[in-house]
């Protein structure tokens, strides 16, 4: 089979992966699984609660690997799932949840903070806007051309 990968994507792609690894080394030292790390860490950023459709949303995850995720978190009682209007629910930490959240996920996005904040201002800037330009591009080719 011919080559049909530039070394560029190559490149690209390892990266992503490699990413992908470092989270998901992040949440085996958390104790927690992928989808579980999600939820927290949405929930977190959101001020502690947030849309089920949401997390689904941000995390790209499965419908059933979310939804299986907070049965565990709600059974370790560290969230409460709420239904919110019509037939949105709301993920919402719990005072537990909160405190291993403080000392877990807040912690990754603090090392994650700290590593874009030790990038000079202009280095931050283009690595979003590629990356937005890329999505953008990459979304749209598969909308199009797929």
């Amino acid at each position: 089979m011919a080559e049909f990968m530039t070394t560029e994507l190559k490149r690209l792609n390892y990266l992503t992966s490699e990413i992908d690894a470092a989270y998901h080394e992040a949440a085996l030292k958390l104790g927690l699984s992928d989808a579980t790390m999600m939820v927290l860490y949405t929930a977190c950023n959101n001020g502690g609660s947030c849309l089920l459709s949401d997390i689904q949303k941000i995390s790209g995850t499965s419908r059933q690997t979310i939804h299986s995720a907070i049965r565990r978190l709600e059974a370790d009682g560290l969230i409460n799932l709420e239904a919110s209007d019509g037939k949105r629910k709301t993920v919402r930490l719990t005072e537990k949840g909160k405190d291993r959240s403080e000392n877990g996920v807040a912690k990754l996005a603090q090392l994650e903070n700290e590593i874009l904040g030790s990038w000079p201002e202009e280095d931050q800037k283009k690595y979003l806007e590629l990356t937005q330009k890329y999505l953008n591009a990459l979304k749209e080719k598969i909308k199009n051309r797929l």
